[in-house]
């Protein structure tokens, strides 16, 4: 497939922003060239935009090439920056799944680009042949969450495949919980379709919410055109420093715990008298349908514990969604959800 058959006439025929570290992107020197506070304080500097360190980091985890990746300041803006990129206001369209991560629906209304939507089947399966019935001429992304939120189940790497290789736009997999599933990476799957492109995130498994740092790993032809409409610095010094050093000391056994603690959950949970199903999940979530998720939802809250209500989620009446936490907070959970029903 032609990348550049895909974006946007004007985002094709821009020049993009040179800053003073596209244009000398050396470490040594005298540096006078951006207006800088000449002061150190160890934050006066511009951070790399390219965040070249960082990026040796996850290329040599992932088994990439520095060209496949392009970082962004969390997943969100990855995802709008494919919006801004390949989809043309009031006249282009994308697929997406519900229910799935309400982000995906605010970024095409803020980027005044129509979402189709293709519901789940009834066990949270999803039919292949309906993503591909929803597209069209003016398709330009299909957003695939595995394993999906809320849902938490992952979506079969045929089903991906035969997207894939029956529509004419990019398919964008959005891996947020991948470290918690079984599942292989779409990420194997790249140097197969140059119209892949798949997310991850530093705020789950890696526990780096708080520094909001997003992945996209695609075709180098996808990744320079994101970069040319990208803000210059969007990944500042200190996140780039924070996940270096993290990513560097990865505790391997938390993924080990969430998974044990996610079956313990499973198990308790669904003895509850007012617990009607616990779906099965690759998350480090469950989603768990009840009698009535507002009675729980509230009855939790009075208690202090926060979950999510997702019972106007489209296919989740009366689901609440539950995050897997501490062993010793998943308890406390356990004795709140015995109390109430009692």
């Amino acid at each position: 497939m032609d990348i550049n058959k895909l974006v946007r006439k004007n985002v094709l025929a821009m020049k993009p922003y040179s800053s003073a570290r596209d244009e000398f992107d050396g470490v040594e020197g005298l540096f006078l060239d951006a207006n800088e506070n000449p002061y150190s304080n160890g934050v006066n500097r511009y951070p790399d935009p390219y965040q070249r360190k960082l990026k040796e980091v996850i290329a040599s985890q992932k088994h990439l090439l520095h060209e496949n990746i392009l970082l962004g300041n969390g997943s969100d803006e990855v995802l709008d920056l494919l919006f801004r990129a390949f989809c043309e206001p009031k006249k282009e369209n994308i697929v997406i799944t519900a229910p799935s991560y309400g982000m995906y629906k605010v970024l095409a209304n803020l980027n005044d680009v129509l979402a189709n939507e293709v519901l789940y089947e009834s066990d949270f399966s999803l039919d292949a042949d309906k993503i591909i019935a929803a597209t069209n001429k003016n398709t330009k992304l299909i957003i695939l969450c595995s394993p999906n939120n809320p849902t938490g189940n992952s979506i079969e790497l045929d089903v991906i495949e035969k997207v894939l290789n029956n529509t004419n736009c990019l398919v964008v997999v959005d891996e947020a919980y991948i470290d918690f599933s079984t599942k292989n990476s779409c990420i194997k799957s790249l140097n197969k379709y140059n119209q892949l492109i798949v997310i991850q995130t530093l705020s789950k498994y890696f526990g780096m919410a708080g520094i909001r740092l997003g992945m996209c790993f695609a075709n180098k032809d996808v990744i320079t055109v994101l970069n040319r409409i990208k803000p210059p610095y969007n990944i500042n010094v200190l996140t780039q420093q924070k996940a270096v050093d993290l990513l560097e000391n990865v505790d391997l056994g938390y993924r080990r715990e969430v998974i044990q603690e996610r079956e313990n959950l499973s198990k308790e949970i669904s003895k509850l008298n007012y617990v009607e199903k616990v779906y099965p999940s690759e998350a480090n979530f469950l989603l768990v349908k009840t009698t009535n998720a507002n009675w729980v939802y509230d009855e939790l809250v009075n208690q202090q514990i926060i979950i999510r209500n997702r019972t106007n989620e489209k296919l989740c009446k009366d689901c609440v969604r539950i995050s897997i936490g501490t062993k010793q907070e998943n308890e406390i959970l356990l004795n709140a959800l015995n109390k109430i029903n009692s």
